[in-house]
């Protein structure tokens, strides 16, 4: 199995979680008593979630679709995974690895271009 295909089946299994966790966000998680803070967090969570996911997708088509798709892969579990993880449990403590998610999608991103 090629990197491609490896990263194009990563990119539509990501996607398919993010509409899930997108459902749960509008049904579940949305109608609970959290605040506006965790909401919002969830919810910007599950926009990047999605964004990269579609970059997933596209990274499979890239010169270097493991490197980009890695990079993505890695971005998005720290990044989304953090934001989730403090917006479902109000639990702070993984907040610092949000700007490496952030930097990770960045390096992901260029990395496409390569």
């Amino acid at each position: 199995m090629t990197a491609s295909r490896v990263v194009l089946g990563l990119g539509g299994l990501s996607g398919a979680l993010g509409v899930a966790a997108g459902a749960y966000g509008a049904h579940g998680f949305r109608r609970s008593d959290r605040d506006d803070y965790l909401k919002e967090l969830y919810e910007t969570s599950n926009k990047y979630h999605m964004y990269h996911s579609l970059a997933l997708v596209g990274a499979a088509h890239c010169r270097k679709p493991a490197l980009a798709g890695g990079l993505l892969m890695a971005g998005m579990g720290c990044f989304c995974g953090s934001l989730y993880h403090q917006a479902i449990t109000g639990d702070p403590g993984l907040r610092r690895v949000a700007p490496i998610g952030g930097m990770l999608l960045i390096v992901g991103w260029a990395a496409m271009a390569l």
